[in-house]
């Protein structure tokens, strides 16, 4: 479930904020503000792309966005929309990009997000003008109501010079309206670096382009929601909220410290058994909600050799799908989840392979928490984010003392320790926030635990933390009221996370937890989470 479906490299300043850092600055002093500031983007330009259609700058042309990398007008729906054949791929290799847009030609600008001295994201390579052309309606396929745009590709880009990293591709067409394509280039090896695994797949499962989703069909309801969704059709919106909101910034802040980073995506380490081999640590972003078991078992694998993991999140690994080709029979283009509709899959229905349904039901039960820790519990809620061991390593700088609250920082969806729950150990819940959700009172938890290669694996719990890194400054993105005190100590917190992690093992150079389970949730049943549809 995503809250916001229904909500709407160099040192000196918090990730994407402008916020001056919060190292060196007296225990308490930093809790009390922050600053905002704006930054102009420099860009460089790569070699132009091999294309299958182009047409020469004369006539119609588009106009100059200006400096930035940021949508200035979205225009209607139809205005210019696209897709990529392709959700990631390494330096040097090609996709293919489809558009459709009714304005007489376009431009695309691909942006590598990052620091960049706080315009965070730079400008790597432009197009030439390429015609326009408004392309038919999306194709339904009857048996899993999936929408399929299936156009011909426009042109197709050659990535050469291209750095690892989380790109957007910005469609300027000539009347002004823009539109983003979200890719990521992949990083060749993980060996020694923090990998940032963004979720294309969560991605796909809210986008409602042509009028279906893994969550709604076309009238708005569960009913005749799409069993299956396409790789092969634009986003909705600006074409790239999941990552703008749950995930850019902390690329920002990764990039800013000048860590050594990788870059890959779920659907690329459940191709590959070897995508984390070596990795210092694996970051599971803001909301990264379906995996396939080959993503989760190679995850797993990486914590046990001793990959520190975290999850800057909620909800995670919480559905199970399947990965199938698309048509032209390219890999992984179609997300399959039946969800409690799981008996009418035919591959389920064959023995051919597991539910699609929640990792956490039957058959086939293997709840999240068995990796993360704690598990999702609820949706919605909106509640202050409480500090419940204020001398963990974590929050060293941060000047919090116990008891302390941040509001708004818990929700939109909320995870939390479960007795009964199969879950790692010695687990420590470093948060334990009440809230309410849907008239029951609850709480959220923050956990960290030590697995027996020597990982540590930390969750934050709540859906709203890499938002929260936003918070406070002018680019606060849905901030949900979160101020810049909260926006201070969460980037503190992450930074402590994200310097630890870095080096190895945690248990070689960090305390082992101590596990406060049983004395925080003394005399309460168990959770009661539920599957959010």
């Amino acid at each position: 479930m995503d809250g916001s479906a229904r909500e709407a490299g160099p040192r000196g300043t918090a990730a994407g904020t402008g916020r001056e850092p919060v190292g060196g600055v007296a225990r308490r002093g930093f809790l009390t503000g922050g600053a905002a500031v704006t930054a102009a983007l420099s860009g460089c330009q790569a070699p132009p792309p091999r294309r299958r259609r182009s047409a020469p700058d004369t006539g119609s042309a588009p106009p100059d966005p200006g400096p930035g990398w940021r949508i200035v007008s979205r225009g209607p729906s139809e205005a210019v929309e696209g897709y990529a054949d392709r959700v990631d791929l390494l330096p040097g290799e090609e996709f293919a990009l489809s558009v459709s847009t009714t304005a007489p030609g376009f431009r695309v600008r691909a942006f590598r997000v990052g620091w960049y001295g706080g315009a965070q994201a730079k400008l790597i390579w432009t197009s030439d003008r390429l015609p326009g052309v408004r392309r038919p309606p999306p194709e339904l396929i009857p048996a899993t109501r999936t929408v399929r745009a299936g156009w011909p590709a426009d042109t197709t880009v050659r990535t050469d010079g291209w750095p690892p990293g989380a790109y957007l591709l910005r469609l300027d067409a000539d009347h002004g309206h823009q539109r983003f394509v979200p890719l990521v280039v992949r990083s060749p090896s993980a060996e020694g670096r923090t990998v940032l695994m963004h979720a294309p797949a969560t991605w796909q499962a809210y986008n409602a382009w042509g009028g279906s989703s893994l969550y709604r069909g076309p009238g708005g309801g569960y009913g005749d929601r799409s069993l299956a969704v396409s790789f092969d059709r634009p986003y909705d919106g600006s074409g790239a909220e999941k990552f703008l909101v749950h995930e850019r910034a902390a690329v920002v802040l990764a990039e800013r410290m000048g860590l050594p980073l990788a870059y890959t995506t779920g659907c690329a380490v459940h191709a590959d058994p070897g995508a984390l081999r070596g990795a210092a640590a694996v970051l599971s972003l803001g909301h990264d909600e379906y995996w396939t078991p080959q993503q989760r078992r190679h995850v797993t694998l990486a914590r046990d050799a001793g990959t520190n993991t975290a999850f800057l999140g909620a909800n995670a690994c919480f559905r199970r799908i399947r990965l199938e080709p698309g048509p032209s029979g390219a890999a992984g283009r179609v997300v399959v989840c039946y969800k409690t509709a799981y008996r009418d899959d035919p591959v389920f229905a064959r023995g051919e392979g597991p539910p699609t349904h929640d990792f956490r039901q039957r058959p086939a039960a293997a709840p999240e928490s068995s990796l993360i820790g704690i598990g999702y519990e609820g949706f919605p809620t909106d509640a202050p984010y409480r500090v419940l061991r204020d001398d963990h390593w974590l929050f060293e700088g941060t000047g919090v003392r116990s008891g302390d609250a941040f509001d708004h920082l818990v929700g939109v969806e909320y995870d939390r320790w479960s007795p009964g729950a199969p879950a790692p150990g010695p687990l420590e819940i470093l948060a334990h926030s009440p809230l309410v959700c849907k008239g029951r009172a609850d709480h959220a938890d923050s956990s960290y635990y030590g697995a027996p290669g020597g990982a540590g694996v930390f969750a934050s719990g709540t859906m709203r933390w890499v938002e929260a890194l936003m918070a406070g400054t002018s680019d606060n993105g849905r901030n949900h009221g979160m101020d810049a005190r909260t926006g201070a100590f969460v980037t503190r917190t992450t930074e402590n996370l994200l310097r630890a992690f870095a080096q190895g093992p945690a248990a070689e150079h960090r305390p082992v937890p101590r596990d406060n389970t049983r004395a925080v949730y003394a005399g309460r049943g168990p959770g009661r989470g539920r599957s959010p549809g």
